[in-house]
């Protein structure tokens, strides 16, 4: 039996919050913490940044587990496990009396990112309403959509304010007296499953031939997006200076990534999931490979580039989460969820340094080529994923 309908707007609120502060805290947390900590302490910028690579590879490594754990017990505890840990990991950052103590926070923040981050909560989502879910998905993209324009301000307040120890403490506090109590107080737990014969042993068992090839093509787009996201995440500013654009310009043109991202959102949520959410996919990757292509040209458009990449990347932030549901269904969903994360959070992680190997050996254009590439190769992965469809079997009902 599914949980009631008419809670589900609280389930997504409260899930809502809880990334914005568990992506907040972890993943957004160096750009505004990384230059005071490396002046405050002398550490180099490129290691303080890099605890955020150990952690995406520490998340990467824990993620099938995760998958695995929220199948069976459901997505409540593994946020409260989420909490705890991100709150331990900043109690461990705000005390480090070194380097690599620094870094081990990092391993800490990773498990929590493990746990926390948009895929457990999809997954949570999905173990929760079943083949119902995507509209929750969607609308849980939407909230996360707001993460660093929340954080960032709030990083930079209390770094201003209390220094960056104190402020990692700060976050600390808002895990446990924030984000625990909302997880423990609002996500119910996940219903009992009474699977029919053989229910279990499909969810945890191989892939189809059929399946595996659709899992290959979504690992893959998984891969490239991640890698595109994180590299125009990191490195869009420098780009942008490298093609004569001044400092303050450069940062107004990325302030519209955002706003970009929330308003493609809110129309995927206007079409009520009229339609396959492989078109979601599709669209999302066509929009960032126009945006991009813009860039790489040097057409004198670049607002233009980035409100496109912005609402492909906006949009292909629900698709990652409807996509596998569609594909393999509620059973196997929280499970393959879990798998799949593994790639792109890899991809994450080596990103910011291929990019780094990019501008420096390459230049500015090399690097733009490099984006405008991986966007497309993405794209056809997105359009070969529509031949690679499986007929989903859930041991009752599936979606087709």
């Amino acid at each position: 039996m599914r949980p009631d309908p008419g809670g589900r707007l609280t389930v997504i609120s409260a899930l809502g919050v809880v990334e914005i502060l568990a992506w907040g805290s972890s993943f957004y947390l160096p750009a505004v913490f990384a230059g005071p900590i490396a002046a405050d302490t002398g550490w180099p910028l490129a290691w303080v940044i890099g605890g955020l690579s150990i952690g995406l590879l520490v998340a990467a490594i824990a993620s099938p587990r995760v998958g695995i754990a929220i199948h069976r017990h459901g997505g409540r505890p593994v946020l409260a496990s989420a909490a705890l840990l991100l709150a331990a990991g900043h109690v461990v950052l705000s005390l480090a009396p070194s380097l690599p103590v620094f870094l081990a926070g990092w391993l800490l923040l990773g498990l929590g990112m493990g746990c926390g981050l948009y895929d457990p909560a999809f997954a949570t989502l999905g173990r929760l309403y079943g083949a119902e879910a995507r509209p929750a998905i969607t609308t849980l993209t939407l909230w996360g959509g707001f993460a660093s324009t929340v954080c960032w301000p709030l990083s930079a307040f209390l770094v201003a304010q209390v220094g960056w120890r104190h402020a990692c403490l700060a976050y600390a506090g808002l895990h446990l007296i924030v984000t625990l109590p909302l997880v423990l107080g609002l996500i119910p737990k996940a219903p009992a499953r009474k699977p029919a014969r053989g229910v279990e042993h499909h969810a945890n068992g191989p892939l189809t031939p059929c399946e595996r090839r659709a899992y290959r093509l979504m690992a893959g787009v998984l891969v490239l997006g991640g890698t595109v996201m994180t590299l125009v995440s990191v490195h869009l500013i420098a780009l942008l200076q490298a093609r004569g654009v001044a400092l303050a310009a450069a940062v107004s043109y990325g302030a519209l990534i955002g706003p970009a991202q929330v308003g493609a959102r809110i129309v995927e949520m206007a079409n009520k999931g009229r339609h396959h959410p492989l078109w979601t996919l599709t669209v999302a990757m066509a929009l960032v490979v126009l945006g991009l292509a813009i860039l790489a040209a040097g057409v004198p458009a670049v607002g233009l580039a980035l409100v496109l990449y912005g609402a492909g990347n906006g949009i292909y932030s629900i698709a990652r989460g409807t996509v596998p549901l569609a594909l393999f269904g509620p059973v196997r969903y929280p499970v393959l969820v879990g798998r799949l994360a593994r790639p792109g959070l890899i991809a994450q992680a080596v990103a910011p340094s291929l990019g780094a190997v990019a501008l420096t050996y390459g230049g500015a254009d090399a690097a733009y080529g490099l984006l405008a590439a991986l966007a497309l190769a993405n794209l056809v992965l997105a359009i070969a994923l529509w031949g690679a469809r499986p007929d989903v079997v859930d041991g009752g009902g599936g979606l087709g």
